[in-house]
This record gives structure tokens, sequence and C-alpha cells, in this order.
């Protein structure tokens, strides 16, 4: 199954992998043709420990092994990390996505995607060219919408008003513009501004301080329906800087499924066998170097006698040496369940991973016998649409493959407060409350009728390993952040603080989205190049290479 490129010749590149805080240009970096640099030919087959087994833990791996390294990855569960997706009981072929499941057009992202195969198409997110209908259903009123022109005046209002705050508050028009053209330097002045006006607003106070939201009930509506993937109100919290990066690198925008399931990213590259290794024979892949599969998970970090490597410990018991370390799982993991030596960070390292702030949320699938969905009610419209509503479910999203093949509901997809009302409940007791609660909305519709497979679900905040779904910093929270993206830097470290570095969601500035994690990745793979003392092409410089000139703002 092939997969044709989302971005064409003719269009602009793709913001989603330009952050305005490091605008560094990954894709350009990961397609150049002088690759990420070389290890001293003595280094080649030196084992680098990578735990966390992720889609940031993968491609750490998958990038040090065509350098001539031998990762070693370490996961307590499966490979794919949030990057779940499963089939149902007595039908295996996966379908439903636990996890991510939609991705915008990222170069860096679907550098990936397309050296799998792997196919990607639309998204079915409200009001998008791909959802057949859209129904809004707020304050026991339904509004059903192909488009956003057939929404009530007051809809209308919500988004003009949300654009003029962006028009007048945020820069919006020049940054977008910048972002385009990749124009590092006004990128870097706009967002350093914002940065320093901003650090200490959440969303909900941005919100409020501007004239275009002076009404509560438009706030109330905005934080309930949104645009683009839907209600914000679980938002309302976070820092406003994390909301502007969402906008500026059009995340939230003409996002795509990967057809089977996005763990298929990971697990493809895990089996993946490059053509251009240093050092390995052809037909060398991760898989092969770990005879299958990776190394259990790990339960003690510490330094190496001498203090010029780190000693790790798995949950087997077996107990090994590596000159270098990447962690890429969940970074409260370092605070809990995992023993570690207090000298593996610096003392504000250990704060900000203190402080990291994480997002709650709960999925609830089932399979049905056909997209029933897609069927026609006496007035001519969809019996059921892609929902919105301020009910338990909060949201649904429908998948579908063809009239003839089974059809794939998330009946309820929610976030923090509204995941805590479930985190609870067995997937059968959920399925009982979100139908109850969907009859509300669709009275003649059974969807019971049609489901043809226990229920499957997921809260992240209860996940042992995870322990939330993705970080979103609160107000105040940037330097947090910063110290934490930039660990990869580590020429001002103390000595005793080399070698061990970061990836991940959780590092990245702006979590939830893949192609950020894959970017902390990249700068993991500088870093380990770096600490072992190789460099990048002088035609390809890396981002620690350019760092200085692309540097967060300091606070």
């Amino acid at each position: 199954m092939g997969f044709t490129s989302i971005v064409t010749d003719d269009e602009p590149a793709p913001t989603t992998g330009l952050s305005p805080d490091f605008p560094f240009v990954y894709d350009e970096w990961l397609s150049h043709p002088a690759g990420l640099g070389a290890v001293p030919p003595d280094r080649h087959g030196t084992e680098i420990a990578v735990i966390g087994g992720g889609i940031s833990g993968v491609v750490t791996a998958y990038e040090l092994m065509k350098l001539g390294l031998r990762p070693v990855v370490y996961e307590i569960e499966q490979l794919g990390g949030r990057m779940r997706t499963v089939g149902f009981e007595g039908h295996p072929e996966p379908r439903a996505e636990l996890g991510a499941m939609r991705f915008s057009p990222s170069a860096t992202l679907f550098h990936y995607v397309n050296k799998l195969g792997l196919k990607a198409v639309a998204f079915p997110n409200p009001l998008a060219e791909a959802t057949p209908s859209t129904v809004i259903n707020l304050r026991g009123e339904t509004h059903w919408a192909r488009g956003p022109e057939d929404l009530p005046l007051a809809f209308q209002q919500v988004s003009d008003a949300w654009s003029k705050a962006l028009y007048e508050r945020a820069d919006l028009p020049v940054m977008m513009g910048a972002m385009e053209r990749r124009d590092v330097s006004v990128i870097k002045a706009l967002w350093n501004r914002t940065v320093r006006e901003m650090e200490n607003l959440s969303f909900y106070g941005f919100l409020a301080s501007t004239a275009a939201f002076s009404s509560f009930e438009q706030r109330e509506i905005f934080g309930q329906v949104g645009f683009g993937c839907g209600g914000w109100d679980t938002d309302f919290t976070n820092s406003v800087l994390d909301v502007l990066r969402v906008v500026y690198t059009e995340v939230g925008d003409k996002q795509y499924r990967i057809v089977g399931g996005s763990q298929q990213i990971p697990t493809g590259l895990w089996h993946h066998e490059p053509d251009d290794l240093v050092h390995w024979p052809a037909g060398t892949s991760l898989a092969r170097l770990h005879d299958g599969t990776p190394r259990p998970g790990v339960i003690g970090i510490g330094r190496a006698a001498g203090g010029t490597g780190y000693v790790i410990e798995d949950v087997s018991g077996d107990v090994h040496e590596y000159p270098v370390a990447v962690f890429t799982a969940q970074s409260w993991n370092l605070l809990s369940r995992i023993k570690c030596d207090p000298d593996l960070l610096p003392s504000d390292l250990w704060t900000a991973l203190e402080r990291t702030h994480y997002m709650g949320s709960s999925k609830l699938f089932v399979l049905t016998d056909r997209p029933f969905w897609r069927d026609r009610d006496e007035t001519g419209r969809d019996v059921m649409g892609m929902t919105l509503t301020d009910r338990l479910p909060r949201g649904v999203y429908l998948f579908d493959d063809g009239p003839d093949q089974p059809g794939v509901m998330c009946l309820s997809y929610t976030w923090n407060d509204d995941s805590l009302k479930v985190a609870t409940l067995t997937a059968e007791e959920r399925l009982e409350a979100v139908l109850a609660s969907l009859a509300q909305i669709y009275p003649d519709v059974d969807i019971r009728s049609h489901i043809i497979a226990p229920p499957v679900a997921v809260t992240w905040e209860t996940e042992p390993n995870f322990m939330g779904a993705f970080k979103s910093s609160l107000p105040g929270q940037y330097r947090y952040q910063r110290a934490l993206f930039t660990h990869f830097m580590q020429d001002g470290l103390d000595e005793k603080h080399r070698g061990f570095l970061m990836a991940g969601d959780d590092i990245s500035w702006l979590g939830g989205f893949a192609e950020n994690a894959v970017g902390t990745a990249l700068n993991a793979v500088w870093g380990v190049v770096h600490h072992l003392g190789g460099a990048t092409h002088p035609d390809n410089p890396g981002p620690g290479d350019l760092f200085d000139e692309l540097a967060p703002v300091v606070i």
C-alpha cells in the first residue's frame, strides 16, 4: 500500500516541524544527503542505552544505528508508547488508536511514514472536508453542519472572535508568513517578545483579556466546541504559549490518520533495514540487533565507577554499563518508578521534572458491523455525525474504510476532569454510561444493535508507566520547559552530568504531537554524537551546531 506525499513541490513547506522557540529545520537536516553526522571509527559498535520504546526512543535508536552505534533499547511494555493501536476481540486487525491518532503533515514525522510506505488519509475532525456531518450538542440543543457556514450565528461569532483575538494580540498574520517562509529572524523576534509578554498568562486569561471575548457565553462556547480539533476548555488553565504554538505550527489543521494504525511507525522502524548504514552489514535492523525484542524495563540508573558512564538495571536483574544513555520514557518515571543516582541530573533539571504538568485523557472505542452512521433518516440527513457535546462523551469520532467493512466508533474522547469522570469505570461500564448519554442526542439511533465486539478503553493518567496523555505547561513554567528542552547541550554542565540525555514528548515545547517528540529524538542523536567526539558534516549542521543562533529566549 503506497503513500503519496501530503506536501507537493508547489506548496509551502509545512510549518508543523518548526518550533517558534527553537526554529531549527529538522526535516532539512534529516533529509540532507550528508546525513546526521559521524562518530570516530573506533566508536563504531559502541552500545548506547535507549530507555523507552515509543516513537522518540525508536527514532533515536534507528538513527544511532545508522551512524554505526549499537543502540540497546529498553521497553517495559510494548514498542510504540502512546502510539498504541489495538484490535477488538475476535477481530485482530488493529483498528482503535488508544493514543496518538491524528497527525499534521510534518515533513519530519512523514520522513519516516514515507520510508515505511504507510498510507495516510484525512482525519475526520469536526467540520473537516473528510467529515460527512458534524453535530454540535450544547445545553440540550443539537445543530447539524457540513461546514462552518451551516452553524448558527452565535458559533460563527465565536469563530470570528478567535480570529480577531489572534490577529490583535498574537501577531498572527506576520508570524504565519514568517513560518511559511521559514524566516528564522522574524520568528525569533516575534516569539521572544510574546514569551516575555505572555509567559505568566493562562489561555483563559488571554481570552478574557481580549475585547473579542468580552462575553462569558462566547468563552464558554469556544471552550466546549472550539475550532479545528474541537473544544479548548481543557486547555483553559494551561499557558497561552502552548496554545499559540499549536496555532503557529498549524498542528491542529489538515490532520491525517495512518491507515492500519499509527503503531506501525515505531514497529516498522524497529524492523526496517536502512540502505545507508555505517559499520553494520546490509540487512541490519534494530530487531536483529536485539534478537527480535527490546530489553525489559529499567528499574535503576546510576553512575559507573569513575563517573565515565551509566549503569542500567532492568526488571530481570540484569545490570549493564554504557558510556551514554538516552531516556525517552515518561519523565516522571525518573522521580518514582526508577531508582536514580541523585547526580544523574543537575538540581534545576530535577525541579523541572517535578513541575512538569500532564494532561489526562480517556477514550472508548467500539467496533460496528458497518459504518451505519452514513445511513440517511427521513430528512435525507446522516443518522449520526462526528459529535461535539457538553455531555459525558464530549467527542465522538467515526471511522470507516468503506460501506462493506466494519466501522470503528470512538464513542468518547475526553480530557482532564472529563477523563476522571470515567477513570474508575470498566470499559463495559463506560459503554453503558456513554450510550445513555448519546441517546439524549440521537434518540432514534440504536447504536448498541450495531456493536459486534466488546468495547476497548484507556485512561492514560491511570496507566502506570505513562501517568498522563502528554505534558502541557502551566503559566510560569516556561523556564522549566527550557531547561528540559536544552538539556542536550551539555558542554556547560559539570562532568558528572554529561552523557545522560532526555528526549520525548515531555521534553518538547509542544506536547501531544508526535513530530515534536521526533525533534527531541534528533536533538538526542546530535548530543550522543557530540559526546562521543563525533561531528556533523559542515554542509549539514545539526541543532547543537546552530544552538547559539536559535536558542530559546532566557527569561
